[in-house]
């Protein structure tokens, strides 16, 4: 940190320490978001300490501390809270300012709200002491925690800045901290903010002028850029912060370093200055100040120039030497203060951006810029030792954590060290791709170099499944000449390879006719992606079993280039000798010899519990056998520290039995998956105790597969069918998932039962009887038939049904996983959706770009240096274009010659000479055929892309493949999953060659990390969604609070989970009533997001809609109306313009338009939302019915009723079709009917008499609606009871941006089974609705409403994204019909809005059912 002290740094750090300090500078992060309004935070409490939130929302900070006051006052402080005690600060420059502390925060805390605070923020080196009330005072160290020193809860203390004493290293820190101060460049500012800012100045404007409502409401063209895609690339980014500038320039003086009769009197450095008024100076800095000099030209005079001109730090000389510096300062300052809090904040690991300004800024000088990229360091520390990864990371995992304080200290500590390893990593491996850092082992064949750099151990990754692909067709050219018995073997291994997403260690692949066992056991050897990724995997699944005693290596897997870099820290003693006798544990040489140690073992057997692995025997080389509960080639090795570390935990879950072919050996099963199966298991056994065990399990699931095969399979009435059978399988699920909890809360024996055996199904010889053998296969085959019989239908209809409803490929990655899915099952996903084309098209473009990833990787790693833009630029024409090779057409030898040269590079496992010829003689012969990316054409490349997909997903793409990828969608998600930039400008894909060189303009690191996560506030979140659907507000609110505030203390507010929080939190204030906190929450959502995901992934593209729907509940129309003009635009980058989320937003849109009486633009939009749902879902679907009752609304409020009369009978006909009859909703439409023919006749009627039916009439019409509305149906009356449904249908609909987020997946699933258990019933349903807001607000925001319980019980996606999609609508909820309930006549009608109302209703129903 800039600011030790000398004492402070000169002393020695016992190992324990530096763990300590990791954990404290922790707070380096969580530093300028400590904001005002999070009353459990420590902050200062200056006035504009972290200045006031922007303008519109200083009003918003009250009301939400009251807010949360309230909440906590009633408690005792709950775990993560905080007692704040008031001391007094007295600056340097004898200024005072109050901070809050906590008895608890560090030395390092303290320092780094003073970095935060505007009046103390330029002072880095000083000492602290502390003043207490007796008189006494205290020096403060910089790990000290305050309470070890004194205790302040007394009062009456003060701190004091005591300047200290520069040295070479803390002067230099200085002038550094002291550029970043003035420069903006540290500001992220948000769309939101400035949106924000701007109504604010337009609305005070306008109050002068008497007619504040009529500023006019703009057309957005929200249409426009669904229309022209690749034509709103240029509105995504906004241009840069624009600079203030202070100084022309503060530069280290060619003076430098000082000379020695100098350094003895004290000078440390010099630098040239050129202030604003264009003058120059040379200032020294001193060990105890900065002073300008009185050196003119080329001779250093150290005398000062004038008396004045001295100060403590640099900003305090330069505000003394330059007034308009002074100036520009405080207006930088202020800049800073009206931003967001978060806006200041450093995001840690923040995400690439696919997309690059347009045109390309000037590049000016910077001498600055230039001295700090002139230290090449790849990430290490210049000066003073270097950080031990290893020593940090096991320290902080020793850290006592039995109360819930220590458990926060120690999530912070891990975080802190985890995150700072990635980024050294990331740098790290750069350097290693870049060829800048040596390898340790010089003399082995290239592709087993390793490289330690910066205590972090480097290795490469080669990538199996391209080779399998060369190999294939080099199999091919020679099978004809092979003996049939190759041959036959290839086509076996084929068939398992083509299985593999992680066709990995291609342990026993039969490669081509002559390959001998021990190159193939070489090969092995080669760590591959599959195996890197697993690796991950296991390495986080270990650590989150948290064995004291056990422990890991920190990981990281970089991809760079075309190279993956695997990057893992040191083991302790590894480098220095012979690793083999200190291998106490698992195999180093796939299972020929391994090794057992009973302390060891009874570790791993703790770790295997609680990861649902099996204590078994397996036989090694020689006969022996041995009890292992981990797999086989796993390495137990006691370290130089003496810890026991586990590595390679290749396979930590079972193998999936559905590929068992020689090239799937890395093809594991993931853990959600057998989580889930071990819950549903123990909810059979609970069940089946009294039936014979075997049929138990088989019976259930097999017909509710079928049950749901059938479903899917119907093309066109899938909703009509697979509502009955959905219906069936939801009971059957529910049940089976309710008792799944209890069970294993009773009898954990049962649950004890379902252990595997990791080593099922590989190449190690497993001891133990046959039986056993046996009975161990058929318990893996059980859970791999579970996912292809139960867990993969399930998840085609819920995409089908819209309840998972995932917008571009990274959340299609991330709800198939939620659900335990591999990626290698897409295929089968895409096969499942093909009568639904907006999921068809997002699996196969996913397919797609997998695919070509692989491809475009492939010609990177063989790329120069200098060829590397024009490569990337000439392969997106033959992807997007239609471009021809560069130097004539690519002749079948040519084709042969790249496999060849795959197989010296990649893979060269063909004989131990080839393995050594090293890259760059691949690259010499690659000279010789022009650059690799120069053979490339079109069509090559598609048909590579079709067999990979073929190989490697068993997706068969169709021959016209090109024509109809969604080109800006897929162009995003090439870009981000390997790294590339471009340019942010129009591209006509059109044309032979959209790119040009000129239009790539970075390719940068891609990763992939462990960073633990906060399980504490992760199950407090989990039970305030559980409180939230319950209705009970304020019991959420506290719950989402206090997890807010301990994930602030762990991770800073930068993490999706913070971001994750604040939604929720804004959900709770919305259904209270307090829109002003609401719209609050929902912005750190908002700047969060867009810092720790993206601008334009699709949770941001949900923030903004969320954003807009709360504005819009405030009649701020206009700007919330902005928001929805950006919310499209973001849905229209990551999915597309075809997607039911695109129509949803339209829906939406168009209500605000009604709402300011706008309605030829309300219309435009309706009928654009009709179009897209008929399209993209069928004309039968919910939500088509959803639009036709809108639109029916929309010409009601015309007057035109007849039209009115007209949509509305076609949302009963569906309605009837799908729901029957009898469902409140259909007989509300019915009743909806019956109104608008009413009116209709009225109007004749008027109309005979001569009357025109003028505006005021109409006006009146809405009035009368907006009366029945509020009045809420009593269930008589025929209109006025049903006119709810107004707000009811649309309300479900209105799917605000929809409380969207993918996440649901991961959460839904566990959510969905722990209130289940717990008598909760997740789905949504209407009943009686309290006192209901006016029809406008219910139509309008009631749709961010749905945003909620539901919403939020399954990780707010997957039932929301049914409310969001008038779901609640599609399904009689199975809740509906086994609970028959006494008040149904009168409810309200289905769903109004899911306000307070379906709250209250879901408290009956729980306490009836809790009653039950």
């Amino acid at each position: 940190m800039a600011g030790k002290s000398n004492k402070g740094r000169n002393r020695k750090v016992s190992h324990a320490a530096t763990a300590a300090a990791a954990a404290n500078s922790a707070d380096q992060v969580v530093s300028s978001e400590k904001d005002s309004n999070s009353p459990s935070e420590s902050v200062i409490v200056d006035a504009n300490a972290n200045g006031v939130p922007a303008v519109s929302e200083s009003t918003i900070a009250q009301a939400d501390v009251q807010e949360s006051d309230t909440a906590n006052s009633a408690d005792e402080p709950k775990q993560g809270e905080l007692h704040l005690y008031p001391v007094t600060v007295k600056t340097q420059s004898n200024e005072k300012l109050e901070l809050q502390l906590n008895p608890g925060d560090s030395v390092m805390d303290i320092r780094q709200f003073l970095l935060d605070a505007p009046e103390t923020c330029f002072f880095t080196c000083y000492d602290l002491v502390l003043h207490t009330k007796d008189g006494s005072t205290h020096h403060l160290e910089d790990y000290n925690e305050i309470s070890e020193v004194a205790d302040i809860t007394t009062g009456g203390c003060t701190l004091e800045m005591v300047a200290a004493l520069y040295d070479d290293r803390s002067i230099r820190a200085h002038v550094h901290r002291t550029r970043d101060l003035l420069s903006l460049s540290t500001l992220h500012a948000s769309l939101s903010t400035s949106l924000a800012l701007q109504y604010e100045m337009a609305q005070s404007k306008v109050s002068s002028s008497g007619d504040a409502a009529k500023t006019e409401v703009p057309e957005l063209d929200g249409l426009g850029f669904m229309e022209d895609v690749s034509g709103s690339l240029g509105k995504l980014l906004s241009s840069s912060t624009q600079e203030i500038k202070c100084v022309e320039s503060i530069v280290f003086s060619s003076f430098n370093p000082s000379p020695s009769h100098r350094r003895l009197v004290g000078d440390l450095i010099y630098l040239d200055v050129v202030t604003l008024e264009g003058h120059k100076y040379c200032i020294t800095g001193t060990t105890k100040m900065f002073y300008v000099n009185s050196s003119t030209g080329n001779v250093l005079d150290p005398r000062p120039s004038k008396a004045n001109s001295e100060a403590t730090t640099l900003i305090g000389l330069l505000q003394k030497i330059s007034s308009k510096f002074k100036k520009a300062f405080r207006e930088i300052l202020d800049r800073k203060a009206s931003a967001h809090p978060f806006e200041n904040v450093q995001s840690l690991l923040p995400p690439n951006s696919w997309l690059g300004l347009y045109p390309v800024p000037d590049h000016k000088r910077d001498a600055a810029r230039a001295e700090d990229a002139l230290t090449l360091s790849y990430g290490s520390e210049l000066i003073g030792m270097q950080r031990d990864w290893n020593e940090e990371l096991q320290s902080c995992r020793e850290f006592p954590h039995g109360t819930p304080q220590e458990r926060i200290l120690r999530d912070r500590a891990l975080y802190k060290v985890t995150s700072d390893f990635v980024d050294a990593a990331i740098n790290g491996a750069i350097g290693v791709i870049s060829r800048c850092i040596p390898p340790i082992n010089p003399t082995d064949p290239e592709c087993f170099h390793m490289y330690v750099h910066n205590n972090i151990f480097f290795s490469f990754a080669v990538d199996s499944d391209l080779n399998h692909l060369s190999r294939k067709r080099a199999s091919d050219i020679i099978s004809i000449n092979s003996s049939g018995k190759a041959s036959h073997n290839f086509t076996s291994a084929d068939g398992g390879i083509s299985y593999g997403e992680n066709a990995g260690e291609s342990n026993g692949v039969v490669e081509l006719a002559q390959v001998s066992s021990e190159s193939q056991l070489a090969e092995s050897e080669q760590a591959t992606y599959a195996s890197a990724n697993n690796d991950l995997k296991g390495t986080k699944a270990y650590q989150e079993a948290d064995v004291p005693g056990l422990h890991n290596l920190a990981m990281a897997i970089i991809d760079y280039r075309g190279h993956r870099v695997v990057a893992q820290s040191v083991l302790p003693g590894i480098l220095q000798g012979d690793k083999s006798d200190s291998l106490l544990y698992g195999s180093v040489d796939n299972g020929k010899k391994i090794s057992w140690n009973e302390d060891f073992h009874s570790k791993v057997l703790e770790a295997a519990k609680r990861l649902h692995l099996k204590e078994h025997t397996v036989l090694d080389g020689s006969g022996n056998v041995f009890k292992l509960a981990a797999p086989v080639e796993c390495k137990g090795i006691v370290g130089s520290d003496d810890r026991h570390y586990l590595l390679d935990l290749m396979r930590v879950t079972p193998r999936d039995a559905n590929y068992t072919g020689l090239g799937s050996r890395f093809c594991i099963m993931r853990p959600e998956l057998i989580t889930a199966f071990c819950q549903v298991e123990a909810a059979e056994k609970s069940k089946g105790q009294s039936k014979p065990e075997g049929e138990a399990i088989v019976n259930p699931d097999s017909s509710e597969a079928s049950g749901i095969k059938e479903s899917a399979n119907h093309e066109v009435n899938v909703t009509a069918t697979s509502d009955v059978s959905q219906d069936a399988t939801k009971e059957g699920k529910v049940e089976t998932v309710q008792e799944c909890s209890s069970a294993s809360e009773e009898s954990s024996d049962s649950c004890d039962g379902i252990l595997f055996n990791p080593n099922a199904f590989t190449e190690f010889k497993l001891a133990g009887s046959q039986d056993e053998i046996a009975a161990d296969e058929e318990n893996v085959r059980k859970v791999s038939l579970y996912l292809a019989d139960v867990v993969l239908p399930k998840f085609i209809q819920d995409l089908c049904t819209l309840e998972v409803s995932p917008m571009d490929g990274q959340t299609l990655t991330e709800a198939l996983h939620a659900h335990g899915i591999n990626i290698r099952y897409i295929g089968k996903v895409a096969d499942g959706t093909k009568h639904l084309p907006h999921l068809w098209d997002l699996c196969s473009n996913e397919i797609v770009v997998r695919s070509a990833k692989h491809i475009l990787k492939d010609v990177l790693r063989e790329t120069e240096d200098h060829d590397l833009g024009p490569a990337i630029a000439h392969l997106f024409n033959c992807f997007f274009g239609s471009c021809q090779a560069v130097r004539g057409k690519v002749t079948a030898s040519n084709v042969q010659s790249r496999n060849q040269m795959k197989e010296h590079a990649g893979h060269p496992s063909s004989s131990k000479s080839s393995r050594s010829q090293a890259r760059w003689k691949d690259r010499v012969a690659a000279r010789k055929h022009h650059s690799s990316y120069m053979n490339v054409n079109s069509d090559t490349l598609w048909s590579d892309l079709k067999e990979f997909a073929k190989l490697k997903y068993q997706f068969e793409l169709p021959e016209d493949a090109r024509l109809w990828v969604k080109k800006v969608s897929v162009m995003r998600n090439l870009c981000q999953k390997v790294g590339i930039s471009v340019a942010a400008r129009k591209y006509d894909f059109n044309a032979a060659t959209p790119f040009e060189t000129s239009d790539i303009l970075n390719l940068q690191p891609v990763v992939k990390h462990s960073v633990p996560v906060c399980s504490e506030a992760k199950n407090l979140v989990e039970m305030g969604k559980v409180q939230l659907a319950e209705g009970l507000l304020s019991e959420a609110y506290t719950l989402f609070s206090e997890a807010f505030s301990i994930l602030q203390q762990v991770t800073g507010p930068m993490h999706r989970e913070v971001a994750n929080c604040c939604r929720y939190l804004a959900m709770v204030l919305y259904h209270a009533g307090d829109m002003a906190g609401a719209i609050m929450q929902q912005h750190k959502e908002l700047i969060i997001n867009e810092r720790c995901l993206g601008l334009d992934h699709p949770d941001t593209a949900h923030s903004y809609g969320n954003m807009a729907l709360f504005y819009h509940g405030l009649n701020q129309t206009e700007l919330a109306l902005r928001h929805m003009s950006r919310a499209l635009l973001l849905l229209s980058l990551s999915s597309g313009p075809d997607h039911p989320d695109v129509a949803a937003t339209f829906i939406n849109v168009a209500m605000m338009y009604q709402d300011i009486g706008k309605m030829d633009t309300a219309l435009r939009y309706l009928q654009e939302a009709l179009k897209k749902n008929e399209r993209l879902l069928g004309e039968e679907h919910i939500q088509t019915a959803v639009c036709y009752h809108a639109l029916a609304i929309a010409f009601n409020c015309m007057g035109a009723f007849k039209l009115s009369h007209q949509h509305e009978k076609k949302t009963y006909d569906i309605l009837v079709k799908q729901l029957g009859e009898e469902d409140s909703r259909t007989k509300d439409s019915q009743n909806w009917m019956k109104t608008f023919k009413m009116r209709e006749l009225q109007m004749n009627v008027q109309k005979q008499k001569g009357q025109a039916f003028n505006a005021a009439s109409t006006q009146k019409a809405i009035d009368i609606l907006k009366a029945v509305a509020a009045a809420g149906g009593s269930g008589n009356s025929g209109a006025s009871a049903n006119n709810s449904l107004n707000a009811a249908l649309l309300g479900e609909t209105l799917p605000r941006g929809r409380g969207f987020d993918e996440r649901a997946a991961r959460a839904a699933a566990e959510v969905r089974k722990k209130a289940v258990a717990k008598g909760l019933l997740i789905r949504p349903h209407g009943l009686p609705a309290q006192a209901l807001p006016p029809l406008t607000q219910l139509l309008n925001i009631i749709n961010s409403s749905g945003a909620t319980p539901d919403a939020s019980v399954s990780g707010a996606t997957d039932d929301s994204k049914k409310e969001a999609n008038g779901h609640s609508l599609a399904e009689p909820s199975d809740e509906k019909k086994d609970v028959s309930e006494p008040g149904r006549e009168a409810q309200a009608p289905a769903g109004l809005g899911k306000g307070l109302g379906s709250l209250d209703a879901k408290k009956q129903k729980t306490k009836a059912k809790v009653a039950a």
